[in-house]
């Protein structure tokens, strides 16, 4: 049995100009306009996210004004998880226990070897999915495009775990993330408000970044290659889990599809016809529920026993 952890690391040092995930907010331009278009004029969007330290109580007044009962209201009242009545600790545990559990999950309780679902593709098809690798934990740096690092970065990046995954044919692959942040429970939630409303998991220009690995059928998976992607931020542990996948023959040209639009009955774009978004959306679900099961198991039982 062995962990994530015990795989050797390969963080490096940011590239020259290269940018991280910060622990500040920062506002997201619109969405490209169409070719046929031209651009629209740059409009301000509110960021949700704590004051910086310097700005103080100025930031959380200008934040407040847009959020309301936002993300500050919610750090105001504490981090505790909405739940029953008697249900608070216990969700309250397993949000802590979230924050640390990858460090003693064995590998296979985070990216199963072998996952396969009943229903999983179009129109109800079994599905298969093998692993072909998983990542040294890391950083976030080069993990998610500029702007998705951006969007991320009001939760922060505690530990990105990554794997990569090929269908039963190995004509498709997938490239899973557990993004383990240092957010608490109402900063997990202004995440998950803001993705919702303002539909950025959909947006091509915030996709995440596959891992390659060499010698397998992933060996050409880069940003190029990718056709669709499937984005969750959970509330109940602190994590974002996504999923990108692409064609293992290495292609260029398919223009990206997020997941939501192409598992959509009757699509008719190349991600959707090929189940590319089934495939993420399919992955994302196993290791989300992979996690928050671990995490709400009592303490000292996180590996299943």
């Amino acid at each position: 049995m062995w962990r994530i952890s015990d795989i050797r690391r390969y963080d490096r040092p940011a590239r020259k100009g290269e940018r991280r995930l910060s622990t500040e907010a920062e506002a997201l331009p619109p969405p490209p306009a169409p070719h046929w278009a031209p651009p629209p004029p740059p409009l301000p969007v509110p960021v949700p996210g704590p004051p910086s330290r310097g700005s103080g109580r100025a930031v959380a007044a200008a934040v407040s004004l847009v959020l309301g009962l936002g993300l500050i209201a919610g750090a105001v009242t504490g981090s505790c998880l909405a739940a029953g009545p008697g249900d608070g600790s216990a969700a309250e545990a397993a949000y802590t226990r979230g924050a640390t559990l990858w460090r003693g999950l064995p590998v296979d309780r985070i990216f199963p070897a072998a996952v396969h679902r009943d229903a999983a593709g179009p129109g109800g098809a079994p599905r298969d999915w093998t692993r072909l690798g998983v990542a040294p934990d890391s950083g976030c740096a080069d993990a998610f495009d500029p702007l998705l690092a951006t969007a991320l970065a009001p939760v922060g990046c505690a530990r990105l775990l990554r794997a990569t995954y090929a269908d039963a044919t190995s004509s498709h692959v997938t490239t899973v993330g557990l993004l383990v942040t240092d957010a608490d429970a109402a900063g997990m939630r202004a995440l998950r408000r803001r993705f919702a409303d303002e539909h950025l998991d959909e947006r091509a220009d915030l996709m995440p970044r596959p891992l390659a690995l060499r010698d397998t059928p992933a060996a050409r998976f880069g940003d190029a290659q990718r056709a669709s992607w499937y984005i969750t931020v959970m509330t109940d542990v602190p994590a974002v889990v996504y999923a990108v996948t692409g064609f293992a023959d290495g292609r260029t040209g398919t223009p990206p599809l997020p997941a939501a639009r192409a598992v959509v009955p009757g699509a008719t774009e190349a991600p959707a016809q090929a189940g590319l978004g089934h495939d993420a959306t399919a992955l994302v679900e196993e290791v989300a529920r992979a996690y928050r099961d671990a995490a709400h198991r009592p303490a000292g039982r996180e590996d299943g026993r």
